[in-house]
């Protein structure tokens, strides 16, 4: 199988361990387990002990009952049966699409997003048809772009709610109409929902499959819960057929999932509104900081994100994305992602979800950097 290049996740590689002012970040200010278990006053000795004293076996190979009873509580009427653990969210997309997509299938994938979701399906043969999201709007999918796309060979729909990198959110009216579209032609849809509850507003922002009873939804516990390292995704559905089909291609890549990495989730899970009410708190701070950062530049425009952690600053000097990012990192240390990387230019990917004093001393060096390039 022929993979293009991960752009996003190449541009990371190279750059994210030397930045002094990482603003390529995506996960919300991360967790030392020290940190998690005083934020939900878990008694760190009595956790710990348990810990040490678990045997390091494969564990419940589906994931362990307490874990995905805990992500049942992150959607409406769903059961655990519905849940099936995977590494990380990454896995949970690869894991769907690798089973549901095959050669000759056609497949809907909106634009810009996290590549994963369009090379897969790309990999392996189905012909992809694009959905550009657009600036003017407010990057949300256009149903009347989307119905002219579907046929009787559409099989999946894919989106990002809310999406990397705009930080656009589908409310619960513009998830219906894409729905009425799915089941004109009998499709699933796929929904990476990596960044759902990192919202601006305190609504309940639904899931696909609060939904649609052929929606299928991956998340994590990386951005939501500030806990990447764990690497420990899902996926979930109510289509009983599609998750024992899942479970069969799991066997392949996953066995199961590590038990102390559950442990750890399960905490965090039993005590989900504290850490959303944190993590809340520092992306709605932080975003007023780039807010107003925007609002001070000439050169700068945006729609402003919605919903989760990243933005997309769009900006006018005759400059590429990607050398503008290289030039900035060599004279700076400040991290962006070029937009070329979702394969939109002019454009600059801001992660804004990390401690405020950093994001505001990197947003100093990008306007000093930006002066440059004026004079």
């Amino acid at each position: 199988m022929k993979m293009k290049t991960f752009g996003v996740e190449q541009w990371m590689n190279d750059y994210e361990t030397t930045a002094t002012y990482n603003l390529g970040e995506t996960c919300v200010s991360p967790l030392s387990l020290h940190a998690l278990l005083a934020l939900t006053q878990t008694d760190e000795k009595v956790f710990t002990e348990k810990m040490l004293h678990t045997r390091l076996t494969y564990g419940d190979i589906v994931g362990a009952p307490k874990l995905r009873a805990g992500i049942t509580q992150l959607y409406q009427n769903l059961a655990p049966k519905n849940v099936v653990t995977t590494h990380g969210a990454i896995g949970a997309n690869s894991l769907v699409l690798t089973t549901l997509v095959e050669p000759g299938d056609e497949v809907i994938v909106v634009t810009p997003t996290y590549q994963q979701l369009q090379s897969i399906p790309e990999a392996i043969g189905a012909t992809v048809r694009l959905l550009a999201l657009k600036p003017e709007n407010d990057y949300l999918p256009d149903i009347d772009q989307l119905k002219a796309l579907v046929n009787d060979k559409t099989k999946l729909i894919v989106l990002n709610n809310p999406d990397n990198p705009s930080g656009s959110l589908m409310p619960q009216e513009h998830l219906q109409r894409i729905i009425n579209v799915a089941k004109s032609v009998d499709a699933y849809i796929l929904c990476d929902e990596v960044y759902r509850h990192l919202t601006q507003a305190d609504d309940y922002s639904p899931s696909i499959i609060d939904l649609y009873d052929k929606g299928i939804s991956t998340s994590s516990m990386s951005k939501v819960f500030s806990l990447a390292g764990l690497r420990l995704g899902w996926v979930a559905t109510h289509d009983e057929a599609f998750m024992q089909t899942i479970l069969s291609h799991r066997d392949y890549n996953t066995i199961s999932c590590g038990v102390l990495d559950e442990m750890v989730a399960e905490v965090a899970l039993d005590h989900k509104d504290d850490l959303i009410k944190r993590n809340r708190g520092i992306v709605r701070k932080n975003l007023a900081i780039l807010s107003d950062w925007v609002d001070s530049q000439d050169h700068i425009s945006w729609v402003k994100p919605q919903a989760g952690t990243t933005a997309l600053l769009h900006y006018d000097f005759d400059l590429p994305s990607e050398p503008f990012c290289d030039q900035l990192f060599k004279q700076t240390g400040v991290l962006l992602v070029p937009g070329a990387e979702f394969d939109v230019e002019h454009a600059l990917r801001i992660g804004y979800a990390f401690e405020s004093q950093e994001l505001q001393n990197g947003l100093d060096k990008l306007s000093s950097f930006m002066e440059t390039l004026n004079a």
